[in-house]
């Protein structure tokens, strides 16, 4: 292999590949990214086994091949370096990397031994913009269970109709769910691990334009011209969390985002070892409190707006904040569903595609 690249391009490429690389000393080779030429261009990828991704650059090619080599120490010179272009070429395993500055030899593995990252044949299910995939997922992503103990929560619920795509997550202790309009061909629903949704967010901050996503046997495919992503599923069944969404609420109350995550934080310094802080919702304002035996009190108050009845409940404060976070308005509303249902938080422009409940807790 000869090519010519832009250190620039190959730098951003192997940072978009290089997070999913397997610390795995029983299988050395997935230590290493594989870098190919492929069709005119440079192709370079990683995998765990789980996940792979490819990443492909413009390079001019005057000979053909490919290696693979070490993750960590080729990311690292090639983002410490200047030089615009960088001249890659191999020879019995090594790859020599020359610029303007420098003449490098990393010792490569031989690439017959890189596990083959999957090709999904199927014919792509929906198209999505990359901002508008990253958003959907980071608006669940801190639903995911973190815990295996049912593998069917550690990932985020993907449901495709002919209208709609929604994403869903819970943990049992608060539920996430965000939809979006799209154009669909057929009907299905997965489960995403949390370790690709990860992934999956950190990417698409990187990468504009629109993303066509697959399905096959168990497995799932995010790609455009330059990127692809490839994961396993989760089996099993998610379980109806439909069901545990409140189809309506006995008072809402409305206010300002900022403030009530600004108090929210204050009072979270003095909530005891279940993070509890209490929200008490009358006609024109919000108090919020908190106590710690071991560290003090607080009471703070906000202006709002509330309909219907006035109401108390007492929340993880973290969730609370989880879901302010992801809420993009600059007011929220909040509903109340009774005693012992759910909180639910909603922003406030209408958007019925986004809903995040919490759980509430024994005052």
């Amino acid at each position: 292999m000869k090519v010519t690249v832009n250190q620039k391009n190959l730098r951003r490429a192997l940072g978009l590949v290089e997070k999913i690389v397997s610390r795995n000393p029983s299988l050395p080779i997935l230590n290493n990214i594989l870098i190919k030429t492929d069709n005119g261009r440079l192709r370079v990828s990683s995998t765990n086994l789980e996940i792979g991704i490819n990443c492909t650059i413009g390079a001019k090619i005057d000979e053909v091949g490919e290696i693979a080599i070490p993750a960590r120490v080729s990311s690292d010179f090639i983002n410490n370096i200047s030089d615009e272009k960088i001249t890659l070429h191999t020879k019995n395993n090594i790859l020599f990397i020359n610029s303007d500055k420098y003449k490098t030899q990393i010792l490569g593995f031989d690439p017959k031994d890189f596990p083959i990252i999957p090709k999904l044949k199927e014919d792509p299910i929906t198209l999505v913009s990359s901002k508008i995939l990253r958003n959907m997922l980071y608006s669940v992503a801190d639903a995911i269970a973190l815990s295996e103990t049912r593998p069917e929560l550690a990932g985020v619920y993907a449901s495709v109709n002919d209208k709609k795509l929604t994403f869903a997550a819970t943990d049992s202790f608060r539920l996430s769910e965000v939809s979006f309009d799209t154009k669909n061909s057929g009907q299905y629903s997965v489960i995403i691990p949390r370790n690709t949704v990860m992934e999956l967010i950190r990417i698409t901050n990187d990468i504009e334009g629109d993303i066509e996503i697959k399905i096959g046997d168990n497995q799932i495919l995010f790609y455009n011209n330059d990127f692809e992503l490839v994961s396993r599923l989760i089996d099993g069944n998610y379980p109806d969390y439909k069901k545990v969404i409140p189809s309506k609420f006995l008072s809402r109350i409305l206010v300002q985002k900022d403030d009530l995550e600004k108090d929210i934080r204050l009072a979270g310094l003095f909530s005891s070892n279940i993070s509890d802080i209490k929200l008490l919702c009358s006609k024109d304002e919000i108090v919020i409190k908190s106590k710690n035996s071991d560290k003090g009190e607080i009471e703070t108050t906000i202006p709002a707006v509330l309909k219907n009845d006035p109401f108390e409940i007492s929340v993880n404060y973290h969730y609370l904040l989880d879901g302010l976070k992801i809420m993009d308005s600059e007011k929220v509303v909040l509903e109340f569903t009774g005693n012992g249902n759910p909180l639910i938080i909603k922003p406030h422009d209408n958007n019925k595609d986004l809903t995040y409940l919490i759980m509430p807790l024994r005052s």
